[in-house]
């Protein structure tokens, strides 16, 4: 186990800047979640980690060691590939012993290691079977075992649940989850699956066109947006667009008037509203915004039911309420009141 420490580091390739400038300390044990949509950086980060990728600019420290221009094999990181990466001709025990043999331990310390791993991921009696006789789930388990044979400092995993169904995804997320937290190992985990970062994380880190949007808990996170990106990526959101008209004031771009907390600076500006942060039929009176909207749509989702809100030409609204037993959904055209307190939006300069 160790710490981790990336300062000011960025890659380029040409002009291209994929990674820009990111600092980041991981502490010993942590579970930190690097999220991002597809090309934010993520993973061209986590490689520079596991020392597949050379930075450009910067410096990386596991535990007290400088490692930036070490080579993979000498970091002590186990490393889990999105598509497992496992040799179609080895057995689960040869594919598991295979980082120790190249490690050259004894035997004896191979075979105690290839069986703590396997116990570890549950995989006892799998030792002689080849990874086409496997599920998707069971070879997910043996790339874990292999990474974890090793005895490393730091984990890394590369969207190791992508290529698994959405059932078993939430099975292995659970797994790894657990035997990270007995284990006590520093890990860090890339995804572009905000459920998966939400579920496992100590800490998120947020990425978008290779910068750190935003680092902190999920609750930090969901509650307190440091910008758009942020808002709109981390649970959901809909936005007004508009303007800051004077402390506490904003208008829409079609001339609806808001209240918002007092502290926004004047100007054009975006205002972020969680659906289910909305009441929607009977709205309290203590709510300062109390609208009334032509229902759009209604999208039945299970749990909730989403209740889409027309105010005026360019203003939407969307309003998540609990399938309750008896709750009657409302029909398209439908005038609706609902409302919200001025403290439960979010506005970000445009």
């Amino acid at each position: 186990m160790a710490k981790l420490q990336l300062q000011d580091l960025s890659k380029r390739y040409g002009h291209a800047t994929v990674v820009d400038d990111v600092t980041l300390s991981v502490a010993d044990g942590e579970f930190v979640v690097l999220l991002g949509p597809s090309g934010c950086g993520k993973t061209t980060t986590l490689r520079m980690m596991a020392g597949f990728v050379t930075p450009t600019l910067g410096a990386i420290t596991i535990g007290d060691r400088e490692v930036t221009s070490l080579p993979p094999w000498r970091r002590n990181c186990g490393l889990v590939f999105q598509s497992y990466a496992l040799f179609p001709h080895m057995t689960v025990a040869q594919n598991i012993a295979f980082g120790l043999e190249m490690r050259k331990l004894d035997t004896q310390t191979t075979e105690r290691r290839v069986t703590d791993a396997m116990r570890m991921v549950r995989l006892d009696g799998f030792e002689a079977r080849y990874p086409r006789q496997m599920s998707g789930g069971q070879q997910q388990r043996v790339a874990l075992a292999r990474a974890l044979a090793i005895e490393p400092d730091i984990l890394l995993l590369d969207e190791p649940l992508s290529n698994l169904d959405a059932k078993l995804r939430i099975e292995v997320r659970h797994e790894i989850r657990e035997l990270q937290r007995k284990l006590g190992i520093t890990t860090i985990l890339v995804t572009h699956d905000q459920e998966e970062a939400l579920t496992m994380a100590d800490r998120l880190v947020v990425m978008n066109e290779g910068r750190v949007r935003q680092i902190g808990s999920q609750r930090d996170l969901y509650e307190r947006p440091a910008d758009r990106f942020v808002a709109s990526f981390i649970g959901r959101s809909f936005f007004i667009e508009g303007t800051v008209t004077a402390p506490g004031r904003f208008q829409s771009l079609d001339g609806l008037d808001f209240a918002v907390p007092e502290h926004y600076p004047l100007g054009p500006s975006s205002l972020a509203l969680r659906p289910e942060r909305i009441s929607l039929g009977e709205v309290p009176q203590h709510l300062e915004n109390r609208k009334v909207g032509v229902v759009d749509y209604v999208s039945y989702l299970g749990a909730v039911i989403e209740v889409h809100l027309r105010l005026g030409e360019t203003t939407r609204a969307v309003v998540q309420i609990a399938n309750r037993e008896g709750f009657q959904e409302p029909s398209i055209g439908d005038q609706m009141a609902f409302g919200w307190a001025q403290t439960a939006g979010h506005v970000f300069l445009t």
